[in-house]
């Protein structure tokens, strides 16, 4: 599962890496982003610029920690199967800017230690999307996005069973073109292969929600959420 990622990059990065998508005022790097925060998107519906969406679910319903779960991720082998799923990929698709995302490899039964996993170098990249609108009971119109994951690729399997789905080779405006159907959108979702990616580990701080410091996508020794160094990394 995913349940962290890093979007560091500057406006003045972002904007020479992703040039047909203009950079509000309304971002600012994010070195934690976390569940039921508030995050950039880019979608079908406003593909030339970016919108603010909750990830998973807003932050009154993120308690909840059996919904808050269901919502952040999509397993690309349920896109095709689940009815809402299968709504969301016909006509809400979504880009998530990246530059890392975060995966806990658990040593023994207890301890686990976190890694940063960065693709081209540390380039910023996109992670496919899906995205949802609802009414809440107060009649506020709510938006949430979910990240698409796929199967692990050799360098992450030693780590984590799954990671993002990472569009490659210039798919981005494919993932958001209308006229594309649901199976060439599904088909074009392969783990990004290994030799594109790099891994390190990082502070335990990641497990923290509430702390989003620069130091958090530095390269740190490897230390459990126990404050414990291991050789086993």
């Amino acid at each position: 599962m995913l349940e962290r990622y890093s979007i560091s990059a500057s406006k003045e990065v972002l904007a020479e890496r992703f040039p047909g998508v203009e950079v509000t005022d309304g971002y600012t790097p994010r070195y934690n982003a976390a569940p039921s925060q508030l995050l950039p998107v880019v979608t079908n519906e406003n593909s030339k610029g970016y919108s603010f969406f909750y990830w998973g679910t807003a932050p009154k319903w993120s308690r909840n920690k059996t919904i808050s779960r269901k919502l952040i991720n999509a397993a690309i082998e349920e896109l095709s199967e689940k009815p809402t799923y299968r709504k969301a990929l016909e006509n809400h698709r979504c880009l998530v800017p990246a530059d890392g995302f975060y995966c806990w490899k658990s040593i023994g039964k207890k301890s686990r230690i976190p890694y940063r996993i960065i693709f081209n170098q540390g380039a910023p990249f996109y992670m496919a999307g899906l995205w949802e609108e609802y009414q809440d009971e107060s009649d506020e119109l709510i938006h949430t996005f979910s990240i698409i994951t796929t199967p692990a690729n050799d360098l992450l399997a030693p780590v984590s069973d799954r990671m993002p789905a990472i569009l490659l080779d210039n798919n981005e405006s494919t993932w958001l073109d209308r006229g594309n159907t649901t199976e060439t959108l599904v088909e074009m979702l392969q783990p990004c292969p290994s030799e594109q990616m790099g891994m390190y580990t990082v502070s335990p701080m990641i497990d923290s929600k509430s702390l989003d410091l620069p130091s958090m996508v530095q390269p740190a020794p490897p230390v459990d959420q126990f404050g414990n160094f291991t050789l086993f990394n």
